[in-house]
């Protein structure tokens, strides 16, 4: 592609440090898409005929199907997707494929098709991520009144239901999906046109090349353009960010599967066994998908440290966004695919959960709450629970059944009213709080969404 400068052949070495069509192959789609509205502006331009970019056109549309068949053979001596689908097209259709590369360049092309790429990477995973939403509320739904502990510090703190607790993921993950949304936006915005990196003095019309391509605007500087892979650290650090939330319920449930808690069970088609201990049943879907939000930091990290030192336009450093890119967006398609799977068929052991809620200690803070209402101040209050916790552990007593009058007067026979979870749970009733009605309408309104 740039014989006319060069007297000798690249070397064997050179050309598998530098070619990037073992990975970047996967934007042929998203490559004859942009070349054939490229040619189409070519047209209006005056530097193809109709004729010639019906043969262009045509040429690409074969080119795609073999390649989406797998019957094209890439080669590393046209290094990249961008030359070996222009080769292949010239061999097939003769000199007017040479046509096609007018005013543009590689530059603005793998700029154009990575965005394109992106694009699509976003509307597919914010579906998988609408799914995963769906099999927490699901769950969330048939345990909305399951009562369990809440934790702080992984120390058992107030009474919550199961439901409330899904329902916490749930709120993440829409998070998560307008971060998607939102990012999608900048992502859409069309390079093609900008070239190498100062435009073209054969001026195509990028308006309508990114109105086919369904693009919502076009780029305003070309060496912006050029440059350009904030979109791609902005998506790496929303995958990564996604990644932490599916760690943070991944360990939830790996607590959940212990003996030790024992409050959930999922599924033996979504958990392992051990090749030594027989009895064992691991969630090994849960480690795995914490273990791999580490390789989703790895890549935002990588694409971070490409592009720090960076002088305006291209450089060939940009080659390294792809494979952490392509990584990441594999990496977190099958991790919330695999996820939603195992959270559908995952099961609740409701007795231990209740079990586990009976502990009177749970409702300490609503006693010093029932103090506060007899008129005594938060802090006094918060002391005199706290006398009372402490008596409770040393004698061996449960937090319920002690003579709280032993501990101070302003305990009085009313303030056992307290240890009773329906009650607890219906008092909290404020917005955001886990009363049972509160779960259910949050349930209704996600489902609903």
């Amino acid at each position: 592609m740039w014989k006319g400068r060069f007297s000798k052949a690249t070397a064997d070495l050179v050309q598998q440090f530098g070619e990037s069509i073992s990975y970047d192959w996967r934007l042929y789609p998203h490559d004859v898409a942009g070349s054939i509205a490229h040619a189409r502006a070519q047209v209006t331009a005056g530097i193809l005929t109709q004729d010639e970019f019906g043969q262009i056109e045509a040429g690409l549309r074969e080119i795609e199907k073999d390649i989406a068949a797998g019957n094209f053979e890439f080669s590393i001596e046209n290094e990249d997707i961008h030359m070996n689908i222009e080769a292949e097209l010239t061999k097939r259709i003769g000199a007017t494929g040479g046509k096609l590369h007018t005013a543009r360049s590689r530059n603005d092309q793998v700029a154009t098709d990575t965005r394109l790429y992106c694009r699509t990477a976003i509307d597919e995973l914010t579906l998988l991520l609408s799914g995963l939403q769906n099999a927490l509320l699901n769950r969330a739904e048939r345990y909305a009144e399951t009562v369990l502990p809440g934790y702080t510090h992984l120390q058992r703190g107030q009474p919550v239901t199961v439901g409330h607790h899904l329902l916490a993921y749930v709120e993440m993950i829409a998070r998560d999906k307008d971060r998607l949304v939102d990012a999608r936006k900048r992502v859409n915005v069309s390079p093609l046109g900008s070239g190498a990196l100062a435009g073209s003095t054969i001026n195509l019309d990028r308006e309508a090349i990114a109105k086919e391509l369904g693009f919502d605007s076009v780029t305003t500087n070309s060496m912006d353009a050029i440059s350009d892979r904030d979109y791609i650290a902005e998506l790496l650090f929303d995958f990564a960010l996604i990644g932490a939330h599916l760690s943070r319920l991944s360990e939830d449930l790996i607590l959940w599967c212990t003996s030790e808690f024992g409050f959930a069970t999922l599924s033996d088609a979504h958990t392992t066994g051990s090749s030594l201990m027989p009895q064992k049943k691991n969630p090994d879907v849960c480690e795995i998908t914490r273990g791999k939000t580490g390789r989703l930091y790895g890549n935002l990290t990588a694409i971070l440290t490409a592009i720090k030192g960076l002088p305006l336009t291209y450089n060939r450093d940009l080659q390294e966004d792809k494979e952490p890119l392509f990584d990441s967006i594999d990496t977190l398609t099958l991790t919330l695919k695999v996820n939603t799977e195992m959270i559908t068929a995952m099961e609740i052991n409701e007795d231990k959960c209740q079990a586990a809620a009976s502990d009177p200690l749970l409702l300490a803070t609503d006693l010093a709450d029932w103090l506060v209402k007899e008129g005594i101040p938060f802090r006094s209050a918060h002391e005199l629970v706290g006398k009372a916790v402490a008596a409770s552990v040393s004698s061996g007593t449960p937090l319920d059944q002690l003579d709280l009058s032993e501990v101070d007067p302003a305990f009085t026979a009313d303030a056992s009213s307290v240890f009773d979870l329906k009650t607890a749970l219906a008092a909290r009733s404020n917005p955001g709080a886990p009363s049972i009605e509160n779960v259910k309408a949050q349930i209704a309104r996600w489902k609903n969404a």
